[in-house]
């Protein structure tokens, strides 16, 4: 690796005043540090990031914690946060724990000991109480998204994921759906338990009992197993906690051939759209979540809870005269 006093050596100069023309300091003439940096760049040399955040004390990265990339929600919501960042002069560290309580805690440390000017943070399902989060990250500014713990410092920014649910599971009734269940998320996710309320919300409303809740049922494996179980206990209709669950549902209601069964998923993937029947779906606003957690760390709001709306998306999956068939 390339070094300043090696540059400085190959210009005649010391190794204090590259320095300070790196960092674009006012006290080198223009000349000169055209002349360093044009060196420096034909030598190879990378600013060593870590050791000048040191020297300057503050950072200009932000690290944002997701369980899965690959997720459209979670992918969008780097999106908007590095839009809002990258104006404001911070470049983004993405790391993911794959829903592992583990691999949330080793990417807090490398956050942590990378000196990073903030954390955006998602947690993962193994993560069951906040104790780890705030003993690793001391005093760096801590921004929760979606799935957060109420104890933590810090701004919040959460989907309106009770009136969602709710509004979704009002709509399976105005179908003519009567005995509605739901695939629900994990009770240690705050989302999941808030949609659960949302479900509950809508049928008491309407002077229903509430219909079997499948925990734990987010992926199209366990939804297909739960939708099976539904089948068996009466429903006729399901609201899942997501579009993936949902997706395991339809195809157990393909493969039986069942008629006048709805379903309504969470999040509108994309291929809800695009499936045949189409899917019914409870959209979620990711990249505004994004861009109001960005903007939460850089106001610097101590704490504040920001709810991003959801919107229904009303689609085949939900109409009541729905027949499955492979």
């Amino acid at each position: 690796m390339v070094t300043i006093t090696e540059i400085a050596a190959a210009l005649g100069v010391t190794p204090s005043t590259v320095s300070r023309a790196l960092s674009g300091s006012p006290r080198v003439k223009e000349e000169t540090r055209k002349a360093i940096e044009q060196k420096a760049a034909e030598m190879g040399y990378e600013r060593n990031v870590i050791a000048s955040n040191l020297r300057k004390g503050r950072s200009d990265i932000v690290g944002i914690i997701v369980p899965r990339i690959h997720r459209e929600f979670f992918s969008n919501v780097i999106g908007g946060a590095e839009s809002v960042l990258n104006e404001a002069g911070y470049n983004l560290l993405i790391c993911q724990t794959h829903e592992r309580f583990e691999s949330e805690v080793k990417a807090l440390q490398t956050l942590r000991n990378n000196r990073v000017a903030g954390v955006l943070l998602s947690h993962a399902i193994g993560s069951d109480s906040s104790d780890h989060v705030r003993s690793i990250l001391g005093e760096i500014p801590l921004v929760q998204f979606d799935r957060v713990f109420q104890d933590l410092p810090g701004s919040k920014i959460e989907s309106n994921n009770v009136e969602g649910a709710c509004q979704a599971t009002r709509h399976l009734l105005e179908q003519g759906f009567r005995r509605v269940g739901t695939l629900a998320g994990y009770m240690n996710s705050s989302a999941y338990v808030q949609r659960l309320e949302g479900y509950r919300k809508a049928l008491s409303e309407a002077g229903l009992e509430p219909g079997p809740v499948y925990l734990d049922t987010i992926v199209r494996e366990t939804g297909y197993t739960a939708c099976l179980q539904a089948l068996e206990a009466g429903c006729d209709a399901l609201y899942c906690a997501g579009d993936f669950c949902a997706l395991g549902a339809i195809d157990a209601l393909k493969e039986r051939g069942v008629a006048h069964f709805g379903v309504v998923g969470t999040a509108n993937e994309s291929f809800t759209a695009l499936m045949s029947p189409s899917m019914s779906s409870l959209a979620l606003n990711p990249y505004e979540m994004g861009r109001q957690a960005a903007k939460a760390f850089i106001d610097g709001a101590p704490e504040e809870t920001i709810i991003v709306p959801m919107e229904l998306k009303i689609r085949e999956s939900s109409t009541f005269n729905i027949i499955w068939q492979k």
